[in-house]
């Protein structure tokens, strides 16, 4: 079994379906280390706490967080299970960015973008990240979200611990399409 698909397991388990392997997520979505790799074993699938190491600290998406002791994981954000992960009110910045693809831009023109089965919508700080997040699915489409405008009138943020931020959702007032850039930042 590759990191990729292991990865994607353990990102299941922990965002969605921790009770496939027999696991319950504990206060702010952590669970014991021992106790994953023991539980995905039992389902089939080969883990070892070295591998999990090895995929939180390659993921470029930082879509795991350790515990300051380093015994305990959690999924950074995405859940659709009912977890508080305690993160803060906070400003966002003046901008954020959100990806997609071409085929959803006339439903977030018309019904902006809502969370769906997670907890949160997630926006990206920066262009690159944005459209490397609605490139899994495709051409990306890179929407500017006017999160400072949001703030303003009263919407509130949270930034996960990876720089992912999360909103309940974004009206389409706030959205401006960007559509696909190129890398000088120039339409395509």
């Amino acid at each position: 079994m590759t990191d990729e698909k292991i990865s994607k397991i353990i990102s299941r388990v922990l965002r969605h379906s921790p009770d496939e392997v027999g696991l319950t997520l504990g206060s702010g979505g952590w669970v014991n280390i021992a106790d994953l790799v023991r539980a995905l074993k039992d389902h089939g699938h080969s883990a070892s706490r070295k591998l999990l190491m090895e995929i939180v600290e390659k993921s470029d998406k930082q879509r795991f967080a350790l515990s300051k002791n380093g015994q305990r994981i959690r999924a950074a954000q995405g859940h659709s299970v009912d977890i508080d992960l305690g993160y803060k009110v906070v400003e966002p910045p003046e901008l954020l960015y959100h990806g997609t693809v071409p085929r959803s831009v006339d439903d977030i023109k018309k019904d902006g973008l809502s969370k769906r089965g997670r907890h949160h919508v997630h926006l990206s700080p920066d262009v690159e990240t944005a459209q490397c997040v609605g490139a899994r699915r495709g051409k990306p489409v890179t929407l500017e979200i006017r999160s400072g405008q949001m703030h303003r009138d009263g919407i509130q943020f949270m930034c996960s611990d990876n720089g992912v931020w999360l909103v309940d959702s974004v009206a389409p007032m706030y959205i401006d399409i960007l559509w696909s850039l190129t890398p000088s930042g120039s339409s395509e």
